[in-house]
């Protein structure tokens, strides 16, 4: 799963640090691996995000679960989320 946040209103690597890390600390309990896989451009943020589920059903309620964090506590950034099941 790709993660791909706008940052409009970001200048720096320093402003999109914080708001990945906030990312991070928001997701944590849902106990999967992250990773920010962003280039040097500052106004844009990538985070590869992995998880296990047994079926595809417990995946797709996963994904919500994701989905409605991020709009909960980060809903000023518009995300785009591309999905892969393995």
């Amino acid at each position: 799963m790709v993660l791909s946040v706008d940052l409009y209103d970001i200048d720096g690597l320093k402003g999109r640090r914080k708001i990945v890390n906030s990312i991070k600390d928001r997701l944590k309990p849902l106990n999967l691996s992250l990773l920010d896989i962003s280039g040097s451009y500052s106004k844009e943020a990538e985070l590869a995000l992995v998880f296990l589920a047994p079926n595809q059903a417990f995946s797709a309620q996963y994904r919500q679960k994701i989905e409605d964090i991020l709009n909960r506590y980060l809903p000023e950034y518009e995300f785009n989320i591309s999905y892969e099941e393995i």
